[in-house]
């Protein structure tokens, strides 16, 4: 494929063929010369080809293969004539990360970290198929689909502040449980509150760098501080809500005559029957993964009371934001100088929408958003703020991650022989873990080095680099 160059950080996939417009890569050299060996930027190319897309086909520095879309891609879609595609959101419906402060730093917490994170392995349920201890009936259930993290502080599980300070307030609009199948609301009654598995996480850090003082004094983040990261999505409801609809759609595709380059790419035009209804039920599966993230985090301050022996207000754990990755919007940019809505699908990719933005909390608003940026277990995460240039080039998008490298069966391989549990104790790092495999498919060899794929957007400016995070204990679905 011929690749053109267009600046330090981007990288053009030139409109050829079937392609309505070109496809954009975010990388420095090094990135894309292993980019170049991979199958995503025929993905790129391939979403290019759907009916309406708008702009560009684009790709963040932590591109890697993904199901039709690559993840980390970003592609926005006129919201009259453009199509809706379940490949362009992902499995796991708005997975996404939460980031919480607290009053406290390294010093006060070193002798009971240990305890910390068992006591957070032990009250938090995690791995395949776990279940959670609340059990939602029917109606309850439902009602949890259409409100999202509302419906969990409602109930005693936070803060009115925690709603603040979630993406759209932790409540997508539209959401229809009637648009879900009865196989996706069974799974969906007892994981409501569970970590999951794979890459998903809670992890105790450190503030170790702080870049940008004024964003981070807004933000809550001083050096030295302990915080808390919950990386979760919607469970076996998302995954079932997405499998369901890619079942369906790929019938769709075929019964109008609508060509695609990939089955994985079976869309429906927004504005139909079949396109709305998946867009209702997406709605559903973001508003239980809010919900959840919002569990999880009630949880977690209930811990650190319990076992640093403190008050509520003494341990200061508040939400500073939660971002969600997997997610198709309507939203509306300027493209060719004219206001446009669009559907903005981001699938492993975050929104950075720079200040002044209406759509960020009044907190935030003279900063820009918070962007949660987690890397692998064994470096570092990241926290970002969104630019006006990201709203000019990848409507309002960042990277999301590390990016893989290598596949969960390739990583298995590399780090047979190897006890990776005790290479992270001697970095400093405490690990525990619920599945056989999750710590060699995880191992930090299996990523990207998140430092070099934040200074790709933090250089290319469609986010800046507000302060960095260490791991000191994680816990592993």
């Amino acid at each position: 494929m011929n690749i053109k160059r267009l600046d330090k950080y981007r990288w053009e996939v030139p409109k050829t063929g079937r392609m309505n417009v070109p496809g954009i890569v975010y990388a420095d050299a090094g990135m894309m010369n292993a980019i170049k060996q991979e199958k995503a930027l025929q993905q790129v190319a391939n979403v290019a080809e759907l009916p309406g897309i708008v702009g560009a086909s684009l790709a963040m520095p932590d591109i890697h293969w993904g199901y039709g879309f690559p993840i980390g891609g970003v592609a926005a879609f006129d919201w009259e004539t453009g199509v809706v595609s379940p490949g362009g959101v992902g499995y796991d419906i708005n997975c996404g990360v939460r980031l919480a402060g607290t009053q406290l730093v390294e010093t006060e917490v070193k002798a009971k970290i240990e305890d910390l994170v068992d006591a957070l392995y032990r009250h938090i349920p995690s791995g395949i198929g776990s279940q959670g201890s609340l059990r939602l009936n029917s109606a309850e259930e439902k009602r949890v689909l259409k409100e999202g993290s509302p419906w969990a502080v409602r109930q005693g599980f936070g803060t009115d502040l925690d709603i603040e300070h979630t993406e759209d307030g932790g409540c997508l609009d539209g959401a229809d449980p009637d648009a879900v199948s009865e196989r996706a609301l069974e799974r969906g009654k007892k994981q409501l509150g569970t970590l999951g598995s794979g890459n998903h996480f809670l992890e105790i850090g450190v503030v170790d760098t702080v870049y940008h003082a004024d964003a981070a004094a807004v933000f809550g983040l001083f050096e030295g501080q302990i915080t808390l990261m919950l990386h979760s999505g919607s469970r076996g409801f998302g995954y079932q809500v997405c499998d369901d609809f890619l079942a369906f759609m790929t019938r769709h595709v075929k019964s109008i005559g609508m060509a695609v380059p990939d089955r994985q790419l079976s869309c429906a035009r927004i504005q139909s029957d079949a396109g709305r209804q998946y867009l209702s039920a997406m709605a559903c599966a973001a508003n239980y993964a809010w919900a959840n993230r919002q569990l999880l985090l009630h949880r977690s301050r209930e811990v650190f009371q319990q076992v640093l022996g403190i008050s509520p207000r003494a341990l200061g754990m508040d939400l500073i934001y939660d971002v969600c990755h997997n997610i198709a919007k309507k939203e509306t940019h300027v493209v060719d100088g004219e206001k446009r809505e669009l559907c903005v699908h981001r699938k492993g990719a975050t929104r950075s929408f720079p200040a002044g933005h209406d759509a960020i909390c009044a907190d935030y608003r003279q900063t820009g958003q918070p962007t949660l940026i987690p890397g692998d277990m064994g470096t570092a995460s990241y926290v970002l703020v969104g630019t006006e240039k990201a709203m000019a080039q990848t409507f309002g998008s960042t990277c999301h991650g590390a990016g893989r490298v290598l596949s969960r069966k390739a990583a298995k391989k590399k780090s047979k022989g190897r006890a990776i549990y005790r290479e992270l104790a001697d970095k400093g790092i405490l690990v525990r873990w619920t599945g056989r495999s999750t710590l060699a498919e995880e191992m930090p060899e299996a990523y990207k080095d998140i430092s070099q794929v934040v200074n790709v957007v933090h250089g290319a400016g469609i986010s800046k680099k507000v302060a960095k995070l260490r791991p000191i204990a994680v816990v592993k679905g």
